[in-house]
């Protein structure tokens, strides 16, 4: 067959077209992300990415307990997750995640929270700032960026500035301090207050930051925000079924996004109940399952109620934590530290989900296929939120790409 001088041109014009389309990066249509973050250091191979069952006595490598299927063929779980593997089809476990920090908690946390590397020179901003920033709230009388837990320096807007920082919390029914009058102080002392800081305003400069805080204080104390606190308005079975307080902390997020918050991070660390949280050094194995019992009824919870509601398309879940553990036990039955191959996951906001992206060897030692790095993981979110992942923000006059070169997945998105 003869190639004539138009069908090359047509074709040549196609694989450029098809070329550059595969370079644009892709923009997903979600509108706001919830971040659960499982301090400490889930073991991936104890919950979404089982191997053999190992015998910390023996000292045989392996996971802790049998593993499930789940409704992704091929695709399993720990059984401690039933309800989660029944809605695998709504989730994607990325089982190849890995970056380079590994004996050292607050360093990996803020790894996987700035997607960089410390540094001395750049106070680099969170991803929840980032998204604050680039998107805000999506409605007024709400902040853009939610803290359920205790607040950190790796939570924080970094070079971005205070407007991209977080509102936090750590009691669910009560809503962030701060926020209303205390009882002792009357309308009539707070009028002699602002009077006083009339008289002293003139010439005074630092004062403005005092104003723009009592402005955004008196903003977000509004019933379009601290109506979300009044978890007693939901029945007490849906309540139920989110379980303990990290599940009334998940349903908080919930009604957060419902009212236009942008980016809500929940904590899971509270309460601990096998006594030292997803850090399972020593005896702290023994109970694990109680912690992966809580998560898989207030995930399965969350992804159900935001379906219900038509919520799940329009909101990115991600399940995260600051590095893995081996399958390997150590001398009193627990694991270490491992950043080489772990698993986070995605639900919901509208992206293609496989059940599970990227693999790990027989013992989750090291990555088999698709390795997934922190920068790339942001840059999958990013991209699920509309952000352009390629875009560039600013510290003062020098440039700083959102990401450090960080690649979406494109597996993911439609």
């Amino acid at each position: 067959m003869q190639l004539t001088r138009r069908a090359f041109l047509g074709a040549s014009a196609a694989a450029v077209a098809e070329s550059a389309f595969a370079q644009e990066p892709p923009r997903g249509r979600a509108e706001h992300c919830i971040f659960l973050w499982l301090g400490g250091g889930f073991a991936q191979v104890d919950t979404f990415d089982p191997k053999r069952v190992g015998d910390p006595r023996a000292r045989v490598a392996g996971s802790a307990y049998p593993s499930i299927a789940t409704a992704v063929q091929g695709v399993r779980v720990t059984e401690y997750l039933p309800r989660v593997a029944a809605l695998m089809d709504r989730m994607t476990v990325v089982r190849s995640v890995h970056h380079n920090v590994v004996d050292e908690h607050a360093a990996a946390t803020l790894r996987v929270h700035t997607g960089r590397p410390t540094t001395g020179t750049v106070s680099y901003p969170s991803i929840g700032s980032v998204i604050a920033h680039e998107r805000g709230p999506l409605t007024k009388g709400v902040p853009a960026y939610v803290l359920i837990g205790y607040p950190n320096v790796s939570r924080g807007p970094g070079f971005l500035g205070p407007r991209a920082g977080y509102v936090y919390l750590t009691d669910t029914s009560a809503g962030p301090a701060g926020l209303t009058r205390p009882a002792d102080i009357t309308p009539d002392r707070q009028a002699s207050r602002e009077y006083l800081l009339q008289q002293l305003r003139p010439g005074r400069p630092a004062l403005e930051a005092y104003d723009q805080a009592i402005s955004e204080s008196l903003r977000l104390s509004g019933p379009q925000f601290l109506g979300a606190f009044r978890l007693e308005q939901e029945s007490a079975a849906l309540r139920e079924r989110y379980g303990g307080e990290f599940g009334q902390r998940c349903l908080l997020a919930r009604r957060l996004i419902e009212r236009g918050v942008r980016f809500i991070e929940v904590s899971h660390n509270l309460n601990f109940l096998n006594g030292t949280g997803w850090d399972t050094h020593n005896e702290g194995q023994e109970r694990q399952h109680l912690l992966i019992h809580e998560l898989d009824l207030a995930l399965a919870a969350l992804i159900g109620d935001l379906e219900q509601r038509q919520l799940l398309d329009r909101t990115l879940i991600v399940v995260a934590t600051e590095f893995g553990r081996p399958s390997a036990f150590d001398a009193r039955g627990g694991r270490g530290h491992q950043a080489a191959a772990f698993s986070m996951v995605l639900a919901g906001g509208g992206l293609r989900h496989r059940g599970a992206y990227g693999a790990t060897d027989e013992l989750s030692q090291r990555i088999a296929e698709h390795p997934v790095s922190i920068p790339d993981f942001h840059a999958t979110i990013y991209a699920a939120l509309g952000i352009d992942p390629s875009r560039t923000l600013y510290d003062g006059p020098r440039p700083v790409p959102i990401t450090d070169g960080g690649q979406p997945i494109r597996a993911l998105f439609v």
